[in-house]
């Protein structure tokens, strides 16, 4: 497949037409922001290392029922994906409390939550994508009560397969945030991408309880070196991906 002019471009990656008009190109980039942006560096490998845990991620999801728009990996830091009209919306499940969620209630990051929380937040950079509730979403046309109907019960699936995929390789799943679009026939798909760059990630396996991250956090907390992290959990997603039959790039 042919990669055409580029379309977009983000923080992570880069959007390109192809010759099919229901494909669209996806090259990851190597760069790490944080802050809004504020904060920004690039790691060599990082785009090979995110391309290769979103396909693995999606892989394993897709072996569970959840279906996402992914078509194919076609190069080490590319890969080609269904044309949907996406959400402008970030969806966030909550495992473990960390990160803004702590902030803004002033809970003890690492306290177990009760129950998993969803939340959701506007994609809008220059309001530094604000917190908003269901009726927000609805009032200012972001999406339907028909819509948060699907989006809900999904992404709550969507958070109970990743929990099992990341405990069966010694990783606790805090947090991630994900994005959703629709296809031109209406179907509802998990987008975008899962990578340490869009979860909380805290190794377990060494059984200590202490916190080591295995996410962006190292970056965005001046913690230490990314690739190592992001090295390791695709190294683990690979060998569980190898035992469930899934076809894996060496």
């Amino acid at each position: 497949m042919e990669k055409l002019e580029k379309l977009y471009e983000g923080k992570a990656k880069q959007l390109y037409a192809t010759d099919d008009p229901e494909v669209l190109w996806v090259e990851y980039k190597n760069s790490a922001t944080a802050g809004d942006g504020e904060k920004k560096e690039d790691f060599a490998g990082k785009g090979r290392l995110n391309n290769l845990i979103t396909t693995l991620i999606f892989d394993l999801l897709k072996k569970r029922g959840i279906d996402s728009h992914l078509v194919a990996r076609v190069g080490e830091t590319s890969q080609l994906v269904k044309k949907v009209t996406m959400f402008p919306l970030e969806i966030v499940l909550r495992n473990t409390a960390a990160g803004h969620f702590c902030s803004r209630l002033g809970v003890e990051e690492g306290i177990e939550l009760k129950e998993p929380v969803l939340e959701y937040f506007l994609k809008n950079d220059d309001l530094h994508d604000p917190f908003v509730n269901d009726d927000d979403l609805v009032a200012l046309g972001v999406c339907t009560r028909e819509d948060l109907a699907e989006i809900t019960p999904l992404a709550r699936r969507i958070n109970e397969a990743l929990i099992e995929i990341f405990a069966k390789i010694g990783i606790k799943l805090v947090d991630f945030k994900i994005e959703m679009g629709r296809t031109p026939d209406g179907t509802l798909l998990l987008a975008d991408e899962i990578t340490p760059d869009s979860c909380r990630l805290w190794d377990q396996r060494d059984g200590s309880g202490k916190v080591e991250h295995l996410d962006k956090d190292l970056f965005r907390r001046d913690l230490g070196d990314i690739i190592p992290a992001y090295e390791e959990v695709e190294s683990r997603l690979a060998e569980l991906a190898k035992s469930e039959g899934i076809e894996v790039a060496e």
